[in-house]
Order: structure tokens, then C-alpha cells, then sequence
């Protein structure tokens, strides 16, 4: 079977799948630490075209890298492919909130939202606590339980929050982007493009408190009707590791791989990097915002 894996890597590297070739170990989804990236100091860098990207070992299923002073393509890669877009999904659940949510309601802990699975706070059934840090702890952490009590407030049931989901992907054009769940559960007619998450990115970041929230790299919340506080990690290993580093978000299911979505500013260049189905995704987002920082801002040129 692992030497099935193998065999299927190398024929998809073939294929021309996106490949990186700095060293990295996996880990699990939302753990900080086990896949810490390398970055390379300004005066060396090592990716020097992206040709250095390429090699054996690194893979992702979707890249797009934009210069967003210039708004030129720096790297792409099957940007407009549809993909399973897993916890990346909260960016547009915390555009909604934003758009319909008073953020100093409170906000009860339903039963469904406590039973929520996967990553999550392990809030508790009557538990209170403000929309805004329910927000806070769904960019921050990604949590599952804090994502669901907040769209049942605001939508008044997920089916609803979802239908308002879709409805701004319209809005925006977000053509081949489509929501069937509010969290980023995998399934059949939830997904997205690189393309599509990059413009979706670029607007949330206008919001001021949707920009600060997802550059925060530990945070607190705490229940308004009981003693209880919540300590929130945010599940991007970027923050703090590569200067300039402004969020945006992580994801991760079984189906749409790790993905991440990243913001740089520095020496006056701001970059957007959206990364999708990558198994090395720290490694590769380095490599990629190394490269990225290097060339010309006034550079344009669409590789692939």
C-alpha cells in the first residue's frame, strides 16, 4: 500500500503537480509545532526561479500567488479547479456574520453546536458568550463549535446561514464557488477554486475586525454567564515564523487535504497565497512567499 503512495506521488509530480523541495514533517490539524516551516533569511534566499519550486517530494492541487499592489499573477496552478475548500469556508461564514450579526449579542450554545465534531473548543450546552469572540475563535482556531453557534444565531438555523452563504458568492462572483455547510465538512457540492478564495480573501481583508482577528496568534475567550475561559492558538504556524505574515486561514479534512491561505506585507510588497491540497503546506507556502518577496513589484509574468 505505501509503496502504492509513492508510485501514485511520482505519477502525479509527472503529471505536473506543484512540488517544493525544502524538508518538512507532517502533522495533524490544528496542532502547533510538529511541521514548523524553514524560512529562509531575506539575504539568502534560496528559491531563485520556479524552477527552484519544482522537485521531487512536495505536492499541492491547486496554487495561485498574487501580488496584490499590482494585482499581477506571481504563480498559478490549476486556480480554477474545484476543490473541497474544508475550514477556508469561514472566511465567507464570517463575511455573512459580518454583513447580518450584531457582534455584541450573546449568543447560547445549542445542543448541535456543542456536539460538533472535529476541531473544536469543547464548548457546552447553555454556555453564553458574545457572536464577536465566537467569530474570533472560529478564524482563530478554526473551531467547529464556535462556527455552528454562531451561524444558528445569525441565520437563524445553519440551512439558512448557508443560503445567505451562497447568496454573497453570487454577490461577489464567485462562480465556481458553492457551500452546502457553513464549517467546511466535506461533501459532494461544497467547494471552491484558488481563484475564487483569493478574491473572496482579498475582500474579507477590507474588514477591519475580520483583519485583525485571523493575524492574532493567541487570544482568549470567555463565557458570559459562567466562569470559564478559552484559550484560542491560531492554527496558522506562519504567524510569527516568516516577517509580515497577516493571517488568513487553515483548513483540513480527509478530502481537501491541508490547505492555507496567507497574507504577507514586507519591504513594501503584499502577497496573497492560497494553497490547496498540499502535503507539505508550511514548507511549500515558505517557498512560495520567498519567491514571491523576490520578485520585481512591477513583475507580471504568468507561470505555470
Amino acid at each position: 500500500m505505501q509503496a502504492m503512495r509513492w508510485k501514485m506521488v511520482g505519477a502525479l509530480a509527472g503529471a505536473g503537480m506543484l512540488v517544493g523541495w525544502l524538508s518538512g514533517i507532517a502533522g495533524a490539524e490544528p496542532l502547533i509545532g510538529s511541521e514548523a516551516p524553514r524560512v529562509t533569511p531575506r539575504s539568502s534566499v534560496l528559491v531563485k526561479s520556479p524552477r527552484a519550486i519544482l522537485g521531487r517530494g512536495y505536492t499541492a492541487e491547486s496554487v495561485l500567488l498574487k501580488d496584490l499592489a499590482t494585482g499581477h499573477t506571481l504563480y498559478e496552478f490549476r486556480s480554477d479547479q474545484r476543490l473541497s475548500p474544508a475550514s477556508l469556508t469561514k472566511i465567507m461564514s464570517a463575511l455573512v456574520i459580518l454583513e447580518y450579526g450584531r457582534l455584541h449579542d450573546h449568543v447560547m450554545i445549542s445542543p448541535r453546536a456543542a456536539a460538533a465534531h472535529k476541531i473544536r473548543l469543547r464548548l457546552r450546552f447553555g454556555q453564553v458568550f458574545r457572536l464577536e469572540d465566537l467569530m474570533k475563535a472560529m478564524l482563530i482556531t478554526s473551531a467547529n463549535d464556535a462556527c455552528l453557534a454562531a451561524v444558528e444565531h445569525v441565520g437563524g438555523s445553519e440551512s439558512r446561514f448557508v443560503f445567505l452563504m451562497n447568496q454573497k458568492a453570487r454577490v461577489l462572483g464567485l462562480t465556481d464557488t458553492h457551500f452546502s455547510n457553513a464549517c467546511g465538512f466535506d461533501a459532494p457540492d461544497h467547494y471552491s477554486t484558488a481563484a475564487d478564495l483569493a478574491r473572496l480573501s482579498e475582500i474579507a481583508l477590507q474588514h477591519p475586525l475580520f483583519r485583525s482577528f485571523v493575524k492574532e496568534e493567541l487570544q482568549v475567550m470567555t463565557a458570559v454567564n459562567v466562569p470559564r475561559t478559552y484559550f484560542l492558538r491560531n492554527t496558522n504556524r506562519l504567524l510569527g515564523r516568516i516577517p509580515g505574515v497577516e493571517g488568513v486561514k487553515t483548513g483540513f479534512t480527509s478530502q481537501a487535504g491541508r490547505c492555507l491561505i496567507a497574507k504577507v506585507s514586507q519591504d513594501g510588497k503584499e502577497l496573497l497565497l492560497v494553497l490547496l491540497h498540499a502535503n507539505r503546506r508550511w514548507t511549500i507556502a515558505t517557498n512560495l512567499i520567498n519567491y514571491g518577496l523576490q520578485r520585481p513589484v512591477a513583475a507580471g509574468t504568468l507561470l505555470r
